[in-house]
């Protein structure tokens, strides 16, 4: 089809939406590593996961076999009301940039949680009302995840305890108050209603919390409270999983156009935009059916990937949590007090880190100033503000078309869009302001965490 045939926005049929999730695990040779017993470092048990996630989802985590896993008709209902989400051809951008590429994004915004994370936090919802609990809790960094749970939970009729990182708390009150008008409780991590929240307060007074903290506390209530289980909003399999809907669709709307992307990108804090994004790209790739470049956009100030570890690590700070191989900086990292959003996570999804170590995938870091000039230049070109974590890509994608520019080469680039920055104007306040910086941890301090890590045979 000729490209002056391309809509700005390419939209699916409901009737073309995914009826099933894409396990990547299933394509991969080297399996991501297993959850291990942070006690006996044995591989943890579905048993033993199921006294902390709902047991539908314990058996999608533990899942390496079934590459495509039935979406329930009630979640693919739910869907409906913002999927599919538009892929748009950002034709202003080429323009403005004067790049001979072409540059596509996946919108996930155009819904009230303002991010993809709904895509997860429905079906999170469903199994815990399907197994009959009373509520659940979680953690939040942005506050999108949050958002996006409570929305989820107030439509199953579920009680939502969400434990919201001290900094994003106090710096996004409005996203708060979202959470709250679907009936969520909101706290600030670390808190004193928690042993683990009092003792992180303890050993770091005036801390700004991380979303380790806010992990184990959550945890910490769940496990205490009968007819509760923890949920998430990334890095483990299970919500890669869910996310696999963001790149079926974005697959799907480029096949219908005959367009094959060159290079694919995406933000990464904990895994789950950037895996949902890729997965269907990444399992051609692993089948040997074609090629992309998938590039991975980190902070400079919480680098996992980049100057991170491949090792067995605590899921959270409390050192509660199951033991997880993946690139880590250290259960202990909190991160400076930025505005990287949800992308403050010490680790990285442990399917993405197997990839990453497997030569599959490309990551690189960007300084937040870097990040919020390409915020704004995509914004006044073409019309959606975008969140920190977004522009991490944007940033990339940017780079990507000029370099285009400069050898002359017609490259295909997407990438993902994981939500609006409309609940971020402090952020934005700040960069016009001057008053951002570009904090990077040294090697020094990083470090001092990694000599924390514990010892895995």
């Amino acid at each position: 089809m000729s490209e002056n045939k391309i809509p700005y926005k390419i939209y699916l049929e409901e009737s073309e939406m995914p009826k099933a999730w894409y396990n990547v695990r299933a394509d991969m040779k080297n399996k991501p590593a297993p959850l291990l017993n942070p006690g006996t470092h044995e591989p943890m048990t579905a048993e033993e996961l199921g006294g902390v996630f709902c047991a539908d989802l314990v058996a999608q985590e533990l899942d390496n076999d079934n590459a495509y896993i039935e979406i329930p008709e009630e979640i693919r209902e739910f869907y409906k009301m913002y999927r599919p989400s538009p892929l748009v051809r950002a034709y202003c951008l080429e323009e403005k940039l004067g790049t001979p590429a072409k540059i596509y994004y996946k919108f996930e915004g155009n819904n009230t949680s303002g991010s993809h994370k709904l895509n997860s936090a429905i079906a999170q919802a469903y199994y815990a009302k399907k197994q009959g609990l009373k509520g659940v809790t979680t953690e939040t960094g942005a506050g999108q995840w949050g958002t996006a749970l409570s929305m989820a939970c107030s439509y199953f009729g579920l009680d939502c305890k969400v434990y919201m990182v001290k900094v994003s708390y106090e710096q996004k009150p409005f996203r708060r108050e979202v959470m709250r008008v679907y009936g969520a409780s909101v706290t600030p991590s670390p808190s004193m209603e928690t042993e683990i929240g009092k003792k992180i307060n303890a050993e770091h007074p005036g801390t700004t919390g991380s979303l380790g903290c806010a992990i184990s506390e959550a945890v910490e209530v769940a496990v205490k409270n009968p007819g509760y289980r923890y949920v998430l909003g990334s890095v483990l399999n299970q919500v890669l999983l869910h996310q696999s809907v963001i790149g079926l669709e974005t697959k799907a709307a480029l096949d219908k156009y005959g367009i094959k992307p060159d290079m694919i990108i995406g933000c990464a804090g904990g895994g789950s935009n950037l895996g949902g994004l890729i997965s269907p790209f990444m399992g051609e790739k692993l089948r040997g059916e074609a090629d992309y470049e998938i590039i991975a956009v980190e902070p400079a100030s919480c680098p996992s990937f980049t100057r991170g570890v491949y090792a067995y690590d605590f899921a959270d700070t409390g050192m509660v949590c199951p033991l997880a191989k993946m690139y880590t900086l250290g259960s202990d990292f909190i991160p400076s007090a930025n505005h990287a959003g949800g992308l403050r996570y010490h680790g990285m999804s442990p399917i993405l880190s197997q990839l990453y170590d497997d030569g599959l995938m490309k990551a690189v870091s960007v300084e937040q100033t870097k990040v919020f000039e390409a915020a704004e230049q995509f914004a006044r070109v073409e019309g959606i503000l975008p969140a920190p974590e977004s522009s991490h890509a944007i940033r990339v994608a940017i780079d990507e078309a000029l370099k285009c520019k400069e050898t002359g080469e017609e490259k295909t680039i997407v990438f993902g869009l994981t939500g609006t920055g409309y609940f971020d104007m402090v952020a934005y306040e700040k960069f016009h302001d001057g008053k951002m910086d570009d904090y990077i941890p040294t090697d020094e301090e990083l470090e001092k965490y990694r000599a924390k890590l514990p010892k895995v045979d």
